[in-house]
């Protein structure tokens, strides 16, 4: 079946033809709240023992905490993306702020388990509000040919935020103690909501706004089946599912517990070795980004080559001779899956180069949906499976049998991702045999003629 023309020619947001001072600091302004917002999302993956005792909760309970946060997050994509095509991103931002400052105000004066997932799920609503928002100020106040690169950027300062909760939030709760810990980081927050909405501007000085269009309840699903309907989309919403999922399980929850309880690390030692999760990102962020700046026809090859050396990953982890890994093989496992998060910013390129101006932060928030709808389902799957077999295998043994559903998404997502990848080329050649214009050029390869299911 031919594929229905996509009107690339109009996807790109008011064109600019270089960034300016102003461009760079509104960016700061935004990017910071997205500093923010991956802070607060990583914070249970090192307090999550002390939640346990805190709470008095088994791991499925535990799990609950992230499945509700990053559930929340999931579901709010399109909607968000709704909004920041209807009121802007300005706006936007400055409402996320104020949610996580709330939601982590709450969860620091916590002292119930339902509280605290009110907590969590009003965080998880700011969280989801951020990074659409970002790259929608990206897309209008740069240029399309630094578009990869400064996601990518934006993607590495947000791992800054990530870094600052694994050690350095490790020490403060052992300082001044879960409470204050909390109330310092959401009141900062909150606060912060000010500066984004008096600094940030929706598009770059002489270039006036797009006149917001209510869009009718009714013709809500309409907008989105027609992003959805794209086979860019898909791809960017396979090649998210696949490439963030990992990573983000192991940074966000699990991955503290299996350092400590499977392998006997230290907590200080756990906190450390996370970290490198955040630190093989924000090496490889730039570069990632730079790379694809320069060669979009790379994007998939390489997201394809990650999915191999993740499975390899696993396959160390999960199949190593009596189960306890040294930790310099733990450190090389963990800076190699680091890489899937700038990777996955290739989902966002995608959502950008082949829809419209006016659906884009609709598919970016499509395409978000993937990464953490694989992160929720992960995140529960295992919680579950270790809540089974708790008591009856040795913690290094559960935490294998746990981490194959992991590894089953994962295949799973790179299954599904080499079978849009193959359609959106298909679209792109049908495309181009029209004379449209396309935003990437690629050549035809024998198994383009293959027929995938």
């Amino acid at each position: 079946m031919s594929a229905p023309p996509l009107n690339w020619e109009s996807a790109a947001l008011p064109p600019v033809d270089r960034a300016t001072r102003t461009s760079w600091l509104i960016w700061t302004t935004a990017v910071l709240v997205y500093f923010a917002a991956l802070f607060h999302r990583t914070t249970l993956g090192v307090a999550g023992l002390e939640a346990s005792e805190r709470f008095g909760l088994g791991p499925a309970q535990l799990g609950v905490f992230t499945v509700l946060q990053i559930g929340v997050y999931a579901l709010m994509q399109i909607p968000t993306g709704l909004l920041v095509d209807r009121y802007g991103p300005r706006r936007v931002l400055t409402a996320a702020a104020l949610l996580m400052g709330t939601g982590q105000l709450l969860f620091a004066i916590a002292d119930s388990y339902a509280l605290g997932l009110v907590a969590r799920a009003v965080l998880g609503m700011g969280d989801a509000m951020t990074f659409i928002s970002v790259i929608r100020l990206v897309a209008s106040h740069f240029p399309p040919r630094q578009y990869s690169f400064v996601v990518a950027i934006t993607a590495t300062i947000g791992g800054v935020g990530n870094l600052v909760a694994t050690v350095p939030l490790t020490l403060l709760l052992g300082s001044i103690g879960w409470t204050w810990a909390f109330l310092v980081a959401g009141g900062l927050t909150a606060l912060y909501s000010v500066v984004a909405f008096l600094r940030v501007r929706d598009v770059p000085a002489g270039f006036t706004a797009p006149k917001p269009e209510p869009v009718p309840v009714r013709e809500i699903w309409p907008k989105v089946r027609q992003a959805w309907s794209v086979p860019g989309t898909r791809l960017g919403f396979w090649a998210h599912f696949s490439t963030m999922s990992t990573p983000a399980v192991i940074g966000l929850l699990w991955g503290y517990p299996y350092l400590v309880q499977a392998q006997g690390m230290s907590p200080n030692a756990a906190s450390s070795t996370l970290g490198l999760l955040v630190i093989g990102a924000i090496v490889t962020g730039p570069v990632i980004g730079g790379l694809f700046s320069r060669n979009p026809e790379w994007r998939m090859p390489i997201s394809v080559g990650f999915l191999g050396f993740a499975l390899a990953g696993w396959a160390v982890l999960l199949l190593w001779p009596g189960g306890k890994v040294p930790a310099p093989v733990i450190a090389v496992v963990f800076l190699v899956l680091t890489v899937g998060g700038p990777i996955s910013g290739v989902a966002f390129a995608l959502a950008r180069d082949y829809n419209p101006a006016h659906r884009q932060s609709t598919a970016s928030g499509l395409v978000n949906v993937g990464g953490f709808l694989a992160v929720t389902v992960s995140a529960l799957g295992i919680g579950v499976l270790l809540d089974l077999v708790e008591g009856v295998l040795a913690p290094v043994t559960a935490f294998r049998v746990a981490f194959c559903f992991s590894v089953a998404l994962l295949v799973l997502g790179g299954w599904r991702m080499l079978v849009w990848w193959r359609r959106a080329r298909a679209a792109v050649f049908e495309a181009e045999e029209r004379g449209e214009t396309v935003p990437v050029q690629i050549r035809r390869r024998r198994w383009d003629a293959l027929n995938v299911a």
